[in-house]
């Protein structure tokens, strides 16, 4: 391996040098060991901060969180379960900032951020409601209201758990990774909470 990599070193310090400058400096300081020669196959180079699955899980949960920010504001209105209705606030302030977050991300890569309208992709996402869910909802108040909000919900976080793991299996920008980390751990758990609440409702 060193034969391999040492010439290549030794060819970027001498471009360097014919080059002037003080990074030449630095490239004739590297060593065949250096990390910034020798790389793991199949490694990110210490430059590729993001790839295409952190581009994906952003550009596909913006829309995902948007969706579950809208079903929230909904129950302000329509939930007969004080429990809902402080879950919905919960979802909302939860996500709200996640989907500044992520939309910052994209901007700063140079790369689109989606729509306000999750309709036209919902079927691309796992767990998205149809236009006729969300409207079946809309229309939905009391007990109804609250039996139909945790179905959907329980879904909804189901996907965004699914999207979640795909980034940890493929992402390689850690503040992505963060965020699918506390998806995962914060939605399971709501999943959990709205079974029980769906379980408690009167019939």
């Amino acid at each position: 391996m060193k034969g391999r990599v040492l010439p290549v070193a030794l060819l970027t310090a001498d471009l360097l040098v014919g080059a002037g400058g003080p990074a030449a400096t630095a490239a004739t300081a590297a060593t065949p060991s250096s990390p910034a020669v020798l790389t793991a196959p199949g490694a990110p180079t210490p430059t590729a901060d993001h790839n295409d699955r952190d581009v994906m899980f952003a550009r596909m949960m913006i829309p995902h969180h948007r969706q579950a920010v809208e079903m929230g504001r909904l129950a302000a209105d329509r939930a007969a379960d004080a429990r809902v209705a402080r879950l919905a606030r919960r979802i909302e302030a939860a996500q709200a900032p996640e989907i500044r977050t992520m939309s910052g991300w994209l901007t700063t890569w140079g790369e689109r951020v989606p729509g306000e309208s999750p309709a036209p992709a919902h079927h691309a996402m796992p767990g998205m409601m149809s236009p006729e869910d969300m409207r079946r909802l809309e229309g939905l108040s009391g007990r109804a209201f609250d039996r139909a909000f945790l179905t959907m919900m329980i879904r909804h976080h189901e996907g965004a758990v699914a999207m979640a793991r795909d980034e940890l299996r493929g992402g390689t920008y850690e503040p992505a990774r963060r965020m699918a980390e506390s998806i995962v751990s914060s939605q399971s758990a709501e999943i959990k909470e709205m079974k029980s609440m769906l379980d408690s409702l009167p019939g």
